[in-house]
């Protein structure tokens, strides 16, 4: 029993060591690849050239989650799947993949698209039938659209890559799909304001956190607000700077507490959730500004 807990202990730890590594390394990749664009940057649009590190920091955690703790990781594959533990593996190296290949900006275009269509998958095959199970999971639906602005904000990078009729196909499934991610997440803020702003999962903000109603219907607002002009195509641009600026703040002053708070904690599993959601907040602000790079200036 003892060895037994020891293993399951030294697993966890393993998998939290990991994420935290390859979220460092791959934001100092990141770093150096956007070395030149941000001094040149003028005002938001300095938020806007970090679009590739908000979005390749968290798929190179989430593959390090999936390649560290794989026999867990593998319980969430269908069971009709054969090989469910390859098919864990498999995704942790395409994660990591995609994450070098969007930090780096080099075949973006390939990295997006195929990121993108795996998301789909993702939700074709796991999430949605975990709604028809349980239609009134609030939890599984915020999942199924957190995937699809995940996919949105990899084509609106695919769509920025290439050139010709392609792109704007690309980077307007792009810019609808997070319009409505952020419409309902919107209504969610208005319905549960102490929810952990950004995506509404099931963790509630901390009662140390101030202004805990003002910010979860602040963000309610925004989203509201910026996702109404954005799937109007109604200064995109503007509004996908401003609503990802906002949740990139939202990551920094209230998940950046929650993180170090839970990364404290001598359980691990409440480590690797405390990464979890940071990263996962870090992802949607990605995909958003992804949408803003991708939006021509005179829109």
């Amino acid at each position: 029993m003892h060895t037994t807990i020891l293993a399951t202990f030294l697993e966890f730890s393993r998998t939290a060591v990991s994420m935290c590594g390859a979220a460092v390394l791959l934001f100092l990749i990141a770093l150096w690849a956007a070395k030149t664009d941000i001094p040149r940057a003028r005002g938001l649009d300095k938020i806007v050239v970090l679009s590739n590190l908000c979005f390749a920091i968290p798929l190179a955690v989430f593959g390090a989650e999936h390649l560290s703790g794989a026999r867990f990781i593998m319980l969430a594959v269908p069971s009709y799947m054969p090989w469910r533990l390859f098919w864990a593996y498999l995704v942790g190296f395409a994660l990591l993949s995609a994450s070098l290949s969007i930090a780096t900006k080099l075949q973006v275009r390939w990295s997006g698209l195929l990121f993108g269509i795996m998301m789909f998958l993702f939700v074709a095959m796991v999430h949605i039938p975990r709604v028809l199970a349980s239609p009134s999971d609030r939890f599984a639906w915020v999942i199924v659209f957190r995937e699809m602005a995940f996919a949105g904000g990899a084509w609106a990078f695919a769509g920025n890559a290439v050139r010709g009729h392609g792109e704007n196909k690309l980077i307007t499934v792009g810019r609808v799909l997070i319009a409505f991610a952020a419409l309902f997440f919107s209504v969610w803020h208005f319905l549960h304001p102490t929810a952990c702003p950004g995506v509404p999962l099931e963790k509630l903000m901390p009662a140390w956190i101030p202004g805990r109603l003002l910010i979860g219907y602040l963000t309610g607002a925004i989203l509201l607000f910026a996702g109404a002009s954005i799937l109007l195509a109604k200064k995109t641009r503007k509004a996908a700077i401003y609503l990802g600026t906002w949740i990139l703040l939202l990551v920094l002053f209230i998940y950046g507490p929650i993180l170090i708070v839970q990364m404290s904690d001598p359980s691990t599993a409440v480590k690797v959730e405390g990464i979890n959601y940071f990263a996962d907040t870090l992802l949607f602000a990605g995909a958003i500004l992804a949408l803003a790079s991708a939006t021509p200036r005179t829109d």
